[in-house]
């Protein structure tokens, strides 16, 4: 049985679209006859009737659709294949695994991962949001090739790379309906210790956890996510610092107070992005080319 090449699916693709062998053949640089001997051996190969030619354009059998079908598939394959070869030999990624930190906004990262594709349209991007030691775990693991947002005062020992953010400022917040918000006046550690801390569950899965402005033995609400978070203090349900890059517009509008405490020192973090001390390919190149950006920064950081 005669295969079926990629040749012979271009040949088919191009007489179910002209519905003329003649156009056929033109549009692929062939004689006519080349176009006939090639499907007919092939119907005889098959023991198949692929194109009804009793009338004035060459239609489709039911078997000739379906040939055609998985065909285009294969051929789109074979094309995708090929591409990524064609990325791997001048040093693009076949898959660049960014993980963010969950107390970074996520609207300028759409704004990076619209730009990738633009020139990446092979490379797979695959995203994840961390939390705490998770952004470090991400990367030491090798469950990520990129960290955006990690603490550096969290950053675990190995071949690691790593360039400054900038300094993530944390706010206590509340809802105004919450007790908390009445008080007017700094909050004490017993005054919070009262009431139900609502937080996100640290990410990582072999460094060790670690958590951010909670006292001993106050009752906890733990959230999925940081936007969850943020709801459920918006909600009332409990109390606890957030980034001010994400409570901002909240606490503009209303929807969350943020209440100054007897903390000495503000709640800071120096954020950095971080990869592993390699030579970088192309797709990790032009992200690191990207974050050098002040503006990026200040985006992310919400200032």
């Amino acid at each position: 049985m005669q295969a079926i090449t990629p040749e012979l699916l271009y040949i088919i693709d191009a007489i179910a679209r002209h519905g003329s062998f003649a156009k056929a053949a033109r549009e692929l640089g062939k004689v006519p006859s080349a176009v006939t001997y090639s499907v007919r051996k092939l119907e005889d190969a098959l023991d198949v009737l692929l194109f009804d030619r009793s009338g004035h354009r060459a239609r489709l059998t039911p078997a000739g659709q379906t040939l055609l079908q998985d065909g285009r598939q294969v051929l789109q394959s074979l094309d995708a294949l090929a591409g990524r070869v064609k990325r791997v030999a001048t040093g693009w990624e076949l898959e660049l695994r960014v993980a963010v930190s969950a107390v970074l906004p996520w609207p300028p990262m759409y704004d990076l991962i619209e730009g990738f594709r633009g020139c990446a349209s092979v490379t797979t991007l695959r995203l994840s949001t961390e939390v705490l030691s998770g952004t470090w775990d991400a990367l030491s693991s090798g469950r990520a090739d990129l960290v955006i947002g990690a603490d550096a005062a969290g950053a675990p020992s190995g071949a690691y790379r790593s360039q400054p953010l900038g300094e993530l400022q944390f706010g206590f917040c509340v809802s105004p309906r919450h007790p908390l918000a009445a008080l007017n006046r700094p909050l004490t550690a017993a005054d919070i210790a009262s009431y139900c801390a609502v937080v996100v569950a640290d990410t990582s899965r072999d460094l060790p956890p670690r958590t951010r402005g909670l006292l001993n033995q106050q009752p906890l609400i733990v959230m999925p996510t940081m936007q969850a978070k943020i709801e459920a203090q918006i909600r009332g349900v409990g109390c606890g610092y957030l980034p001010l890059s994400l409570a901002a517009p909240h606490i503009s509008q209303g929807q969350l107070v943020q209440c100054v405490t007897d903390d000495v020192v503000p709640m800071t973090e120096q954020l950095v992005y971080a990869w592993r001390e390699q030579a970088p390919g192309q797709a990790l190149t032009w992200w690191l080319e990207k974050l050098r950006s002040p503006r990026l920064s200040e985006s992310l950081l919400g200032m």
